[in-house]
Formats: structure tokens, sequence, C-alpha cells
């Protein structure tokens, strides 16, 4: 038995420090715990000095949870600081079409693309002290001054706004005024707003912590099987 118990202690570290993600077994509900934190890597391989989530990693978990039967449900906790907007829209995508319960936990902050990834589960939760820094879509590197570059720029600005407000309560119009208001972000537009506000707005479901976010998640589960 100790040795069984040690078995799954030493997998779990591993599947921790490779893929910042464990599947826990206990309280009669089996659930797997996802960390998207840093910033989202998608095409271009970052800085080893960046603390960063792989979608290459991310993907295939979430397929993996999705197929998996004795999986009950998936929490998602989220501490973002921006990144790649394509994979991390990918990512969300998944989520929201996982027909395994899901719920997500802002801790920190869910700065730009961490807001669709937050939105993404069915149910989400924010804790006080966090905060969701909405701001338009960036690039880096060289950008051409010409109409398409805008055009482009507009198309992936409307994904990411229809996304995050077909899986919240926040009508579009409000969204983007937040996306582009002045005076709250230092040489940049865009607003930053704090765990109470985000749930007023109607962007986050409910205020709360990791029991709030576990015990939904229980419900979720016991009434899906049920």
């Amino acid at each position: 038995m100790c040795e069984k118990i040690q078995e799954n202690s030493y997998e779990q570290e591993k599947q921790i420090g490779e893929l910042g993600s464990v599947t826990l077994a206990g309280t009669g509900h089996n659930i797997h715990c996802l960390n998207i934190i840093g910033q989202v890597e998608g095409h271009y391989v970052l800085s080893p000095e960046n603390k960063t989530t792989k979608y290459e990693h991310v993907i295939p978990a979430l397929v993996a949870v999705e197929h998996d039967d004795s999986i009950e449900g998936l929490l998602i906790i989220i501490n973002t600081v921006g990144g790649d907007v394509e994979a991390g829209l990918a990512i969300a995508e998944l989520i929201a079409g996982m027909k395994t319960p899901t719920v997500s936990l802002v801790v920190g902050g869910g700065h730009s693309i961490g807001v669709p990834l937050a939105v993404s589960a069915k149910r989400s939760f924010i804790v006080p002290s966090a905060a969701m820094t909405i701001h338009p879509v960036r690039m880096n590197g060289t950008v051409l001054g010409v109409p398409q570059t805008l055009s482009y720029f507009e198309r992936i600005q409307d994904r990411v706004v229809g996304f995050v407000c077909a899986n919240s309560g926040i009508a579009e119009g409000r969204f983007r005024e937040l996306m582009l208001a002045q005076g709250q972000l230092a040489g940049d537009v865009g607003s930053v707003i704090d765990g109470q506000t985000a749930v007023r707005e109607g962007l986050i479901d409910c205020l709360g912590g990791l029991s709030d976010a576990l015990g939904c998640l229980y419900a979720m589960t016991e009434s899906a099987t049920g």
C-alpha cells in the first residue's frame, strides 16, 4: 500500500513538473487540475527566462481529459501575462467545446488572452485580489503600414470579442468600451478591473476562491452523473 501511494505521488509530481497539470482522486471525485500561467507560448519559442504555458502541452491534455471517462471534472487555474493570441484562443475554444464539467479560477491576473481562457469554462470564478487586463490585440516585430494590416488586426480582435461575449455575460459594446478606455494603462489603451468589478460587469460569473470553485465543480459533476 505504501509503495502504491509513493508511486502515485511520484507520478503526480512528474505530471505537475512537466505539464503543469495533475489528476486528483479523492473526496469521491476524480478531478483534473490544469494550470495556465505566465505567457501562453504559441508558434514561437519564448526566452527560457519567461514562465510559459505551452499550447502543445495543453491541447493533448484537454483531449485526454475529455476522452477519459474516469475524470469527472476539470479545474483550470489562470494567472497569465498575455502571450500568443491565436494559441490562447485555440485552447479557449477547446475548453468551451468540452462535455466534461469545467470551472476556471483566476488568481493573480488574467491578462489579455487570459480573458477568453477564463470565460471558456462552464463556470468562472475570480478571487477578489485578482485583476483582469483588457486591451486590444497587439503584435511584436515588423508591421507593415498598409490597410490590410489594420483589417487583419480588426478580424483578430473581432474573433476575441465574439468569443468572450458569447461565453460570458458582458455586452459587446461594454467590452469594447473597456478595451479602448484611456488613462488606465501607461502608454496604452485598455482597462484593469478587479475581481468584484469583473463579476459586476458580467465578465466573470462568481467571486470566490479555491474551495468555492471546487465546490461548484463537485456539484456539476454530481449533477452530470445524477
